[in-house]
């Protein structure tokens, strides 16, 4: 299994970076929406922001750009209020997931109540579907909170390749690795019960609130923002998906395969899981090592 979860990493990684470039081809068609991915990464890398915030923010930079200077100038000057005010108010909304250590602490045991309403905050509160949220799980519960390793979590990444399930379903690895299978049924349920509640309550109105102008500007600024997150996410991620140069050839032979040859993320993901198992087998025998 270790052997597998090698090959896995690289593959992993590189099936995401493909999607994320698919994605931003579409995402990022102009030069404003250039500037806000470029901003969201330099953001994420070098500011305390979270993603959220961040993402909140670049919905109001295009509701200023694409639909109206004063609806978006009050939009944002509101959502810098909010960012704001938890350096200065712990009990601001956006504070939940703009400063770090909020649930639990770095290194610290979280129990069953602080995997709940970690993962009931992250189905809450981001934008922009499976991919984003593993952005946002991976700065919480790696870089904030320390939870997880960044190798643990690309482990639990590639695993969920196998399963016949949204990825998000990376919540269930999640919370057993830190309380077993209570951690993973409270985490797995935490996360989709927003979606559940949300979809109940805006059902009957919710292709009227996608025909609005101002929300369909709000989502030109969301999604180069969450390009940007995405990448460098999957920048922190790289190092640790390949320690070695035969990892990073994988990588690198993964991502020719999508773009060049078209083959699929299900054959590849496979291919990757038996040439680590391959290599691992073959570096047991005596003297190869």
């Amino acid at each position: 299994m270790k052997g597998a979860l090698y090959g896995l990493g690289p593959v992993v990684v590189a099936i995401f970076l493909v999607a994320v470039y698919r994605l931003g081809r579409t995402a990022v068609a102009t030069i404003p929406q250039l500037f806000i991915a470029i901003t969201a990464v330099i953001a994420v890398a070098f500011s305390p922001l979270g993603i959220v915030p961040i993402l909140a923010l670049a919905g109001g930079i295009g509701v200023l750009l694409f639909h109206s200077r004063k609806s978006g100038a009050i939009v944002l000057g509101a959502l810098i209020v909010l960012v704001a005010v938890p350096y200065l108010v712990p009990w601001s909304v956006l504070g939940l997931v703009s400063v770090a250590g909020k649930v639990g602490g770095p290194g610290q045991a979280p129990g069953l109540f602080d995997i709940g309403s970690f993962f009931l905050m992250v189905g809450a509160f981001s934008f922009g579907g499976g991919l984003t949220l593993i952005a946002f799980i991976q700065d919480q519960i790696v870089n904030q909170y320390q939870w997880l390793t960044h190798r643990e979590f690309i482990d639990g990444l590639a695993l969920g390749q196998f399963t016949p399930g949204p990825i998000l379903m990376v919540s269930a690895y999640v919370g057993y690795k830190l309380a077993g299978f209570a951690g993973a049924t409270v985490a797995a349920a935490a996360i989709f019960l927003p979606a559940f509640v949300l979809m109940l309550s805006i059902l009957p109105v919710i292709e009227r609130a996608r025909k609005l102008l101002w929300t369909k500007a709000a989502m030109k600024g969301i999604g180069p923002a969450v390009i940007g997150v995405l990448a460098v996410s999957l920048m922190q991620m790289a190092p640790h998906a390949m320690p070695d140069p035969i990892s990073a050839g994988l990588f690198v032979a993964t991502i020719a395969a999508m773009l060049v040859w078209q083959v699929g993320a299900i054959k590849l993901t496979v291919l990757g899981a038996l040439l680590g198992v391959a290599r691992d087998r073959l570096l047991s025998f005596p003297g190869i090592r």
